[in-house]
C-alpha cells in the first residue's frame, strides 16, 4: 500500500485530498497548523515555519503532498511577511528536512492559475509565459523553482499541479469557496451578483472530486516525476456565464460595476487550461459539469 503524508489537511483542498486519498486506498497520515482536526486519526499538529517542528513528521512515506500555506490575492501585499514565511519558508523547511532524512518520498505541490500571463481565448499550456501579479502568486512561482533546485542538487523528485478554479464541497453547508462560493453565498442571501466590467474573464472550472481524484491517481506515476501539470475540467467559460447560471437557479439578477483600479491591476485575464499533458498519462474523465452541479443544488 502506498504511504502518503499530507501537510495542510485543514484547508479546503487539503481536507478533500485527505478524504479521497483514504477512499482510494492509500495509507494517509496528515498534518496541519491547528491543534485539533475533525479527522484526528494519524494527525499531527505542526508549524511548518518552524524547522524544528517539521521534525515531528515521519517522512518515511512514498509521497508528501504539500497544500499548507496562506492563500489570497490583494491581502498578500498587506501580509507579505506572513505569506513569505508560510508559503516559501514553509516549503523550504519541508525540503530541507526531506534531504536530511533522505528516503524516497516525492514532493507533490499545489500551485495556481495566478502564476500565468493570461491570454485571451487561449488555452494555456505549462510552457506558456508566467506573470505573477501578487505576493501570493510570486510565492507559488518561487516554490516551483525551489522544487526544481532541490531536485537538481539533492535528487528530490517532485510533481507540481497548477489549479485553476475549484468548486464543490462534501463536508459542510458551504457549497463551495472562492469564485463559485462568492456567487453562491451572494445569491443565497437573495442579493444580486456583482461582476466587474462585463464579467468577461474566462477560467477553467474543476469540481473538487475530479481535482482530487486526478491528483491522487496520477501522482504515483513515474511519468509525472519532476513535471508541472495543469488540471482542467469540463467547463471553460467566462465568469458572466457561470454567474448567470447561479442567478437563474436562485432567482437573483446580475449587476455590473466598473473595475476597481486595484482589482484591474492584478487581474490575470483569461486563464483557461490546456490539460492535455496530464491527460496523455492516464485514463481519466472529468465527472462533473458545472451547470448540472448548480442545477442540482438544493
Amino acid at each position: 500500500m502506498m504511504k502518503v503524508l499530507l501537510i495542510g489537511s485543514g484547508g479546503y483542498i487539503g481536507r478533500h485530498l485527505l478524504y479521497y486519498s483514504n477512499k482510494l486506498g492509500f495509507e494517509t497520515r496528515h498534518a496541519g497548523h491547528k491543534s485539533e482536526h475533525p479527522h484526528e486519526r494519524n494527525y499531527t499538529a505542526v508549524d511548518i515555519t518552524n524547522p524544528l517542528d517539521i521534525e515531528k513528521l515521519d517522512f518515511n512515506v512514498d509521497i508528501i503532498i504539500v497544500t499548507a500555506g496562506l492563500t489570497g490575492t490583494s491581502q498578500s501585499f498587506d501580509r507579505s511577511q506572513d505569506f513569505l514565511m508560510a508559503n516559501e519558508s514553509g516549503l523550504l523547511n519541508i525540503l530541507n528536512h526531506r534531504r536530511r532524512v533522505r528516503g524516497n518520498a516525492k514532493i507533490v505541490f499545489l500551485s495556481t492559475r495566478l502564476v500565468y500571463e493570461g491570454a485571451k481565448n487561449h488555452f494555456l499550456k505549462e510552457t506558456d509565459p508566467l506573470n505573477p501579479k501578487t505576493v501570493y502568486a510570486v510565492n507559488k512561482v518561487a516554490c516551483e523553482n525551489y522544487l526544481k533546485c532541490y531536485q537538481g542538487f539533492f535528487d528530490i523528485p517532485y510533481t507540481v499541479y497548477r489549479i485553476c478554479v475549484p468548486y464543490g464541497n462534501i463536508f459542510d453547508n458551504n457549497y463551495s469557496y472562492g469564485t463559485i462560493g462568492f456567487f453562491l453565498s451572494t445569491a443565497l442571501k437573495n442579493e444580486n451578483i456583482t461582476l466587474y466590467g462585463k464579467g468577461e474573464p474566462k477560467r477553467s472550472f474543476t469540481h473538487i472530486e475530479d481535482l482530487c481524484k486526478l491528483i491522487i491517481k496520477s501522482m504515483p506515476l513515474e511519468s509525472t516525476k519532476n513535471g508541472i501539470f495543469n488540471i482542467g475540467g469540463n467547463d471553460n467559460t467566462d465568469l458572466k456565464t457561470i454567474a448567470s447560471m447561479v442567478a437563474k437557479k436562485f432567482g437573483v439578477d446580475l449587476e455590473y460595476v466598473e473595475w476597481p483600479s486595484a482589482a484591474a491591476t492584478i487581474e490575470s485575464g483569461d486563464t483557461m487550461f490546456d490539460d492535455s499533458k496530464i491527460m496523455e498519462l492516464l485514463d481519466f474523465n472529468y465527472k462533473y459539469k458545472l451547470e448540472d452541479w448548480i442545477n442540482n443544488l438544493p
